[in-house]
């Protein structure tokens, strides 16, 4: 909207009189064209790898800039990087990060190198989505045939709930991978699982599980998400995938797969 571009030019105005600025990335709603009339300006400020590493110093890695924002209830909501900072989120971002960058515009730059990586940070290969559905299962398979499982014999109520959000959450990983689709945050997983395509009786047993959590309820939604997505996985090949991505994460230097 009209208001919202001029306070993103005036923020790129302010900024980019500062050499330590390389660029201005816009991401959200105004970057994807969903705005309100009331959303604030999201961006991702890139600067020198000097200046971000006196800000990573002093542990200042987002602000809001009022600096030429002249509607009523909204802000520039404004992220840190550098370019280190994007050629790494390329190769082993999480996916809110990757998420955040779907869409984006770059509104200022002083290098070719920018756009680019840009574009590159929410770009996976078929390969890679391949296997973030089969640690989706594995998460799955471990949390409702094995911890949910024990949460019921011990009487354990905080397990039971521990497990059952977590199959959940695996669950609509799982098919929200399958359908190449990146996951922004915890808070958009009720409204995605229900976009993405899925099988025949997949939200409703995701939703039962969430109300009602068991083992009853959490073998109904894995026998669905087996049956579509699962391609005979087995709960041995399973265990190996998930101490590989949960319990090895920090030997290997990788993102435990909750947080890819």
């Amino acid at each position: 909207m009209e208001h919202q571009e001029r306070a993103l030019s005036a923020y790129v105005a302010q900024v980019a009189a500062d050499p330590q600025v390389l660029g201005v990335v816009l991401i959200g709603s105004l970057a994807r064209g969903t705005e309100r009339d009331d959303s604030d300006v999201d961006v991702y400020l890139v600067v020198t790898e000097e200046a971000f590493a006196r800000a990573g110093a002093e542990d200042r890695w987002a602000w809001i800039d009022r600096h030429g924002v002249d509607y009523p209830g909204s802000y520039i909501d404004v992220k840190l990087a550098d370019l280190a900072y994007l050629r790494t989120a390329v190769d082993r971002a999480d996916d809110p990060t990757r998420a955040s960058f779907a869409g984006a515009r770059v509104a200022f730059t002083r290098t070719d190198e920018l756009e680019p990586l840009v574009q590159a940070v929410s770009a996976l290969d078929d390969e890679v989505w391949a296997g973030r559905v089969s640690s989706h299962i594995a998460q799955a398979h471990l949390h409702g045939g094995y911890f949910l499982r024990q949460a019921e014999e011990r009487d354990d109520p905080f397990l039971l709930q521990h497990a059952a959000v977590h199959l959940a959450f695996a669950a609509a990983r799982a098919a929200i991978a399958a359908d190449h689709r990146l996951m922004p945050g915890p808070k958009y997983i009720h409204r995605l699982v229900r976009e993405v395509p899925s099988a025949d009786g997949f939200v409703a047993a995701w939703d039962r599980l969430v109300a009602e959590p068991s083992t009853a309820s959490a073998e109904a939604l894995t026998t669905i998400l087996d049956d579509w997505l699962g391609g005979g996985q087995t709960r041995d090949e399973s265990l190996s995938i998930f101490i590989r991505d949960n319990e090895l994460a920090w030997l290997r230097g990788t993102t435990p797969a909750e947080y890819f």
